[in-house]
């Protein structure tokens, strides 16, 4: 999670939540990008220079397929935050809701 943080404090990651629009809306990281598993197209991922791509869901599972179909389009700047909502939220981390 410090990585995580510190990284959206730096502006030097864009975070992409895996999870569907209902469980993203209930509760996500601030400035989060919405881009549920059930849709997911590693080609519509951002393409932030000199940025990592970091996908979360919530317990680590579904990132981890994130970044597994991401990896297979070629895709090396995707990162899986393994603690996902799960370990962000049990850190304290800021939440926020809607969409």
């Amino acid at each position: 999670m410090d990585a995580v943080a510190t990284g959206l404090k730096a502006g030097s990651v864009v975070l992409v939540d895996v999870r569907e629009p209902d469980e993203f809306t209930a509760g996500h990281v601030p400035g989060a990008i919405n881009m549920p598993l059930s849709r997911f197209d590693p080609a519509a991922l951002p393409k932030p220079a000199g940025k990592d791509v970091v996908v979360m869901c919530r317990s680590g599972h579904r990132a981890g397929k994130a970044q597994a179909i991401a990896a297979a389009a070629g895709r090396t700047d995707v990162i899986d935050y393994a603690g996902s909502m799960n370990e962000w939220s049990a850190k304290g981390g800021p939440v926020v809701t809607g969409p």
